[in-house]
């Protein structure tokens, strides 16, 4: 028994890794560099050296998500074959030395900016550089120019008959990670808010807090690449409602972070006025770390929801997330009269006491389904309308297309009907 499960693990790791987008990516690549060499090797009339410049441009072309291609496969072949054409013109004129490869890098960079590469001016200097080295020595310039057509061409057929890894899955393991690291915060402060918290303890907190700066930007990073791999994929649908979904909940998780670094400010200000007593009394500071428990677990969930792509499952950690924050909202009521309890006998920091229930408060509105799902509302309306000002003529095309499929089946029913009334 223990054996079976031992190997079941093992082809689950395998399958896993094999569905890797890392290691996919890398697999892509391999195979379209090298079928652009296997055509090279049969299309090329130079047969004394080896095409080696279809496979090294379909390995530039295809290293690029699909939408990516759309976008920018024009600048990038344009500047592949900028580079490829500078280094045949150089390797017929010198050979390959510092000086003639000092004044490749500078050529390079001209043409890049008169072909208006854009970004991709350094790939002008880099592809000269490389292709100098397999060019020195041929014969033929102009069949290096068809191999880099025929590179350029599996590349982007590569790109759009298999479309790139889908990035999402990263992106949203590292938007779960952030609300747990989130969470572990929370229960650590509610820890401290309930018992004697020393101000340096306090002031702990709040670096940590700080730190969840950085997690937000590695966050963001991932989430763009999953947001270009969404673009015109096939194998997506409704990229765009993926892309509104994982971006207004980083979004969400930010100004909750936000939030926490500001209530671990008010802690440490406070630990620092009552020093040495206790942040509160032993009844309001339980009541804290329940509040805080609760609100953890709902940034969890939130995390879950956003990153879940199943409808049935969504809907679960929808009404999972909607009962966590039912009861926090409980629970910061049963607090806010126990803080006013406290301020009526004891008006000192009322100021920061004050703020700790706002800052609480804002976290519990900004998790709320209903503000997402009408948050989700304006972000899809703006891409929508901002759609329409960057492309009219395409817009009215696409409009004028859905209007009349669905004129089609309302003429079909009308015709049905008149013979049945006949």
């Amino acid at each position: 028994m223990h054996e079976v499960r031992e190997k079941a693990a093992s082809a689950l790791r395998r399958v896993k890794w094999l569905r890797d987008p890392m290691v996919v990516q890398a697999l892509r690549s391999a195979a379209a560099a090298s079928i652009a060499y296997v055509i090279a090797v049969r299309l090329t009339p130079d047969k004394s050296a080896a095409p080696l410049t279809a496979p090294l441009t379909a390995l530039l072309v295809v290293q690029v998500t699909l939408y990516a291609t759309l976008k920018m496969s024009f600048r990038r072949v344009n500047a592949v074959v900028a580079g490829v054409l500078v280094a045949i013109l150089f390797s017929q004129l010198v050979g390959l030395s510092w000086w003639s490869l000092a004044l490749v890098i500078v050529a390079a960079l001209g043409v890049g900016h008169l072909v208006r590469a854009h970004e991709f001016v350094a790939e002008v200097a880099i592809s000269a550089m490389l292709v100098l080295g397999v060019t020195s020595h041929g014969t033929l310039a102009w069949a290096r120019v068809v191999e880099t057509l025929i590179g350029a061409i599996v590349g982007l057929a590569f790109n759009l008959v298999l479309a790139p890894p889908v990035w999402v899955e990263q992106a949203g393991e590292s938007i779960e990670g952030l609300a747990r690291r989130v969470r572990q915060l929370m229960l650590r402060m509610g820890e401290e808010a309930a018992g004697h918290t020393a101000f340096h303890e306090a002031a702990a907190r709040l670096h940590e807090a700080r730190r969840l700066d950085h997690d937000i930007g590695e966050v963001d990073e991932d989430l763009r690449q999953a947001e270009d791999s969404l673009r015109l994929n096939p194998r997506v649908r409704e990229g765009l409602l993926h892309r509104v979904v994982l971006r207004s909940g980083l979004d969400t998780l930010e100004i909750c972070t936000v939030v926490m670094r500001v209530l671990a400010r008010t802690f440490t200000d406070l630990a620092k006025e009552r020093e040495p007593d206790p942040l509160f009394p032993p009844e309001t500071g339980a009541a804290v770390e329940q509040l805080l428990a609760e609100i953890a677990d709902a940034v969890v969930s939130f995390a879950v929801l956003v990153t879940t792509s199943v409808s049935d499952d969504a809907e679960s950690a929808e009404e999972r997330l909607s009962a966590q924050l039912r009861q926090a909202a409980v629970t910061r009521d049963r607090l806010a009269g126990l803080l006013l309890a406290q301020v009526q006998r004891d008006p000192r920091q009322w100021q920061l006491q004050g703020a700790v229930l706002t800052e609480v408060n804002r976290i519990i509105d900004e998790m709320d389904t209903e503000h997402r799902s009408r948050r989700l509302l304006e972000e899809l309306d703006r891409h929508t309308r901002e759609q329409r000002e960057r492309m009219p003529r395409l817009t009215r095309l696409r409009d004028r297309l859905r209007a009349r499929l669905r004129a089609r089946p309302r003429r079909r029913k009308r015709g049905g009907a008149a013979r049945r009334s006949s």
